[in-house]
């Protein structure tokens, strides 16, 4: 059963994708934000199929404790669904992602027009330097800054070497960090065809405030990312019966947290 309602969602996912994404091509001649607020509807519609036909919803914690004058959030990724929730969540954010993900046929074309800061990293230094540039505007505009510190998808229960690229940008725009954990693995794994029901959660930890030195930063971030990570986990194999929460963004939200209804 699962394999059928993997594959029917598959059928859905590429089906709304070239639909919407074809009849609304004229976006691309329009602003940055109208682009972004159509990213959102797309990214919406795909988690509805998802938990429609798969029955796999979601929570967000936390949402009280991002800053509302710009920050930067390093967030753990182990599924193609923690770039879904994003811009659902978050409203406006710019992310940090692979220059070749610009070149997949729809997703790459939005994604560039919505203001995506992508990154060639086979350029080493120089990606830095031009990550750092198109950051600069991103922050004086008050946009969250998402980050994947571990530069791409990790199976759930693995971690790897945190990249640099989330120091840099905390010292360079002495923006508070904020690190966010998932559990999004254990229900669509990396790479993996199969998605499971249940229910991700997505928390956003407590920020640390610009200034900390760089090593003693990269230390805290993957400590709480990893520790919170493997709590999430340890949830998500215990629960049965779960129910996903409406999507709301932290911009609207009261000052708590997003639960279940």
């Amino acid at each position: 059963m699962r394999w059928a309602r993997a594959l029917a969602f598959n059928f859905a996912f590429f089906a709304w994708t070239a639909f919407i994404g074809t009849i609304a091509l004229p976006v691309l001649l329009t602003t940055r934000p109208l682009t972004m607020r159509f990213g959102r509807f797309w990214a919406s519609g795909v988690l509805a199929l998802l938990k429609t036909i798969v029955g796999l919803g979601h929570e967000i914690r936390g949402l009280d404790r991002i800053p509302r004058s710009g920050c930067i959030i390093a967030m753990k990724h182990q599924s193609a669904w923690d770039t879904l929730i994003v811009p659902v969540v978050l409203d406006d954010p710019a992310i940090v992602l692979k220059h070749e993900l610009l070149l997949v046929p729809f997703f790459g074309w939005y994604a560039a027009r919505a203001g995506s800061i992508a990154i060639d990293r086979k350029a080493r230094a120089g990606a830095l330097r031009r990550m750092l540039a198109k950051a600069r505007p991103v922050a004086a505009a008050g946009r969250p800054i998402v980050i994947f510190p571990e530069g791409t998808r990790v199976a759930s229960g693995e971690r790897r070497s945190y990249h640099p690229g989330v120091a840099a940008l905390y010292q360079a725009l002495a923006l508070p960090l904020v690190p966010a954990a998932v559990n999004s693995g254990l229900y669509w794994g990396r790479r993996s065809f199969l998605k499971h029901p249940g229910r991700i959660v997505l928390e956003f930890l407590d920020p640390i405030p610009p200034g900390w030195p760089r090593d003693r930063l990269m230390a805290e971030l993957e400590q709480r990312i990893e520790t919170a990570t493997a709590a999430l986990l340890r949830e998500g194999t215990s629960r049965s019966n779960t129910r996903a929460v409406p999507q709301r963004s932290f911009r609207d939200a009261p000052e708590e947290q997003a639960r279940n209804p």
